[in-house]
């Protein structure tokens, strides 16, 4: 208690003018509208500045919730586009013929949005890791995208994660084609450049030009037909007698790969059992022998 009693004796000159100066302030700002007007603008200003600043964090801390919810937002929509183009596969069907089996109401494709938690892209050989596994429905041999573009193929998957082949890899081939045409050949990385690959086995008369754009051919069960990979390089495609190769800047950026798509075929079970079935057949005996 001495000691307090001795902290105000000692600074009670500072106390004292403190109060004068709040003292004055009030007398101030109370008695002359001009001041009384300065006072309000600048209290209103720094409380706009806290205010702001407090919106600010609270926005900065938010958008992790935030990117999650456009992620699942674009998964809808690859799913509803998906959809869309095999509804419009179905409508030229039609012009072809009027026996065609009833669509059995079941999605083609879903999209499952995860995570990358590991990429690299300096290696010869690239893999990808992502937070979503088999409690997710990841399976090995299911596509993997981003909102540019294609990105690998899954291969090896845990409870809670899984590895992905990145496009990245020579040991990853893609199908593609060009966009609103039928050529299609066989995307593969050359292991140079992260950012371009190579569409090989490209039919001579291949009708192209620099800058037209690369999808997904849609001829096996992984990936849906006109996903975007990349665009046309100009003047450095190679061909020889029967085929092209061209260089392909890839659209997905593989420096910044953060949130990603696994794409499944609900259909995948009936094509494998189809795909079995031909393996099966293919080991029995000629006819005629």
């Amino acid at each position: 208690m001495n000691e307090l009693i001795l902290f105000f004796r000692k600074n009670s000159k500072w106390f004292v003018f403190g109060f004068f100066v709040v003292l004055s302030c009030t007398m101030l700002f109370n008695s002359n509208p001009y001041h009384q007007h300065l006072y309000l603008t600048s209290a209103g200003r720094a409380v706009s500045s806290v205010y702001k600043s407090g919106s600010m964090l609270s926005s900065y801390l938010n958008l992790r919730s935030i990117n999650e919810d456009l992620n699942r937002r674009n998964a809808e929509l690859q799913a509803e586009i998906a959809a869309q183009n095999e509804l419009i596969s179905t409508f030229r069907e039609l012009g072809y013929t009027d026996t065609l089996v009833a669509d059995s109401g079941v999605r083609h494709f879903d999209f499952i949005v995860a995570h990358v938690i590991n990429n690299s892209i300096a290696r010869p050989f690239n893999y990808i890791t992502i937070n979503k596994g088999s409690k997710a429905g990841v399976r090995p041999e299911l596509g993997v995208i981003d909102q540019n573009g294609v990105v690998g193929i899954v291969s090896n998957v845990g409870s809670g994660s899984a590895r992905v082949i990145s496009l990245l890899n020579p040991n990853f081939r893609l199908s593609c084609k060009i966009k609103r045409s039928d050529y299609f050949g066989s995307l593969v990385w050359d292991g140079k450049d992260p950012r371009e690959a190579l569409l090989e086995e490209l039919p001579r008369h291949t009708v192209f030009n620099p800058g037209d754009t690369i999808v997904t051919s849609g001829y096996s069960a992984v990936f849906p037909e006109g996903l975007p990979v990349g665009v046309i390089m100009p003047d450095n495609n190679e061909h020889n007698e029967n085929f092209f190769t061209l260089r392909v800047r890839l659209l997905a950026d593989f420096t910044t790969l953060g949130n990603v798509q696994v794409v499944v075929n609900n259909y995948r079970a009936e094509l494998d059992s189809l795909s079995a079935g031909e393996a099966e057949e293919a080991k029995r005996k000629p006819f005629g022998n």
